[in-house]
């Protein structure tokens, strides 16, 4: 399981990701607060790929929130709407870029993917 949102993102290789659309493509940068500086996080996404780096470049999609939510989004604590709707993040451009936070980040270490239920294969009946 993935200690750190920061951890998680410096892990993150040129692969590809099948869990993103394909069709999706943006940019986002994250700002993470802690102690009172902001770390600067910059993804590139496209073809499912994520590109990370480090810029305070503009983006089509800005999402500011302390470090220790970030890190539960990345320990799958919480889901990106939730913590929308308890304004512990601010995000500020393309909504829609938002959501893919959640197939970036790792889920919960116990969730199965809805098709593996009705399917069988993830054991839940």
């Amino acid at each position: 399981m993935t200690a750190s949102a920061v951890e998680h993102l410096r892990r993150l290789g040129p692969s590809r990701r099948v869990e993103l659309p394909d069709a999706v493509a943006g940019t986002v940068r994250l700002d993470m607060r802690e102690e009172g500086r902001t770390e600067h996080w910059y993804l590139t996404i496209g073809d499912q790929r994520v590109q990370v780096s480090r810029s305070t470049d503009d983006a089509e999609l800005v999402v500011r929130a302390d470090r220790e939510i970030f890190d539960q989004l990345a320990r799958g604590e919480i889901h990106p709407a939730e913590a929308l709707m308890r304004n512990e993040v601010t995000v500020q451009g393309d909504i829609r870029l938002f959501m893919l936070l959640r197939r970036i980040f790792p889920g919960p270490p116990d969730a199965r993917h809805p098709r593996e239920l009705t399917t069988g294969t993830g054991g839940g009946r």
